[in-house]
């Protein structure tokens, strides 16, 4: 029976550090601050929202929040992202995806300040996160990731570890911050021919494709490690992730839960992110 690993005392643990870098920022009169940036009234973005404001508040980052009509247009999008950019008390920008379809992410992306993108929006952090530069902001769920495996001991360095999903957003980064570490990574996608057996063959398994229970028991080799970031709603309404936790939980050595699991930490990261980007740009 796997141990079950959960996010909040990663959590926990970074937030007490954070705290108290903050009390001596303040203490030297400085005030790290976050802006949100969300189009329309998508019910997930407002949940990360609510998550990730709180979170920077109760740390003691100050938060603007500003909130765009859905119809905007690309060019007003731009008018409001650069008043962000050029605010001299803003140090970090979150900007919710997926844009509306009228907003052309592939353009956007050049335009937010990379030095205050902490969530890896910018191909500038991106081309950082892969030379392993320490100075960009890699994206927080994957760092997530890392925390989790971090906290609990998990050895990295020359493991076998599968990630299930490329995304840009999971995958892809997920990918990149365990070869930095010095694990052998494989990534299955969505041509992958036998996707069972990539997962099978890792000592850790990073999970991140947004179907309910994908993964299941024979997917996993006995003892591994397994870290699901999908939530997804299942036929009942409950919040799943991709792994189908009760049957797995018999085979791997540690699994995270959904939820309590790497969506707990994400945000925290966030609030990290903020605070790593006031004290470069100061």
């Amino acid at each position: 029976m796997a141990k079950v690993i959960k996010g909040k005392p990663v959590a926990d643990k970074i937030t007490e550090e954070l705290s108290e870098e903050i009390e001596i920022i303040r203490e030297q009169g400085g005030a790290p601050k976050l802006a949100t940036l969300r189009v329309g009234e998508r019910g997930d973005d407002i949940a990360y929202e609510r998550g990730a404001t709180n979170r920077a508040k109760k740390i003691g980052i100050e938060v603007q929040s500003v909130v765009l009509p859905q119809d905007i247009t690309q060019d007003d999008f731009i008018v409001e992202l650069e008043k962000l950019n050029n605010d001299t008390t803003v140090h970090g920008i979150l900007i919710f995806r997926p844009l509306p379809k009228q907003i052309d992410e592939s353009v956007i992306k050049y335009i937010i300040a990379a030095e205050k993108d902490i969530d890896c929006f910018s191909p500038v952090n991106f081309g950082k996160l892969a030379e392993g530069d320490p100075t960009g902001f890699n994206p927080c769920t994957p760092t997530a990731v890392m925390e989790i495996l971090d906290f609990y001991g998990v050895k990295i360095k020359g493991a076998d570890a599968s990630v299930i999903g490329s995304s840009m957003v999971v995958g892809k980064p997920a990918a990149m911050l365990l070869l930095n570490k010095k694990a052998t990574v494989t990534v299955a996608h969505s041509k992958t021919k036998d996707t069972a057996q990539v997962a099978r063959n890792g000592e850790i398994v990073v999970v991140g494709v947004g179907v309910p229970k994908l993964v299941k028991e024979d997917w996993i080799s006995e003892g591994a490690v397994v870290i699901d970031v999908g939530i997804n709603v299942d036929e009942e309404g409950n919040i799943c992730g991709d792994v189908d936790f009760e049957k797995v939980q018999e085979k791997a050595s540690m699994i995270t839960p959904v939820p309590g699991g790497v969506g707990s930490v994400t945000t925290t990261i966030l609030a990290k992110h903020v605070v790593k980007a006031y004290k470069q740009q100061k």
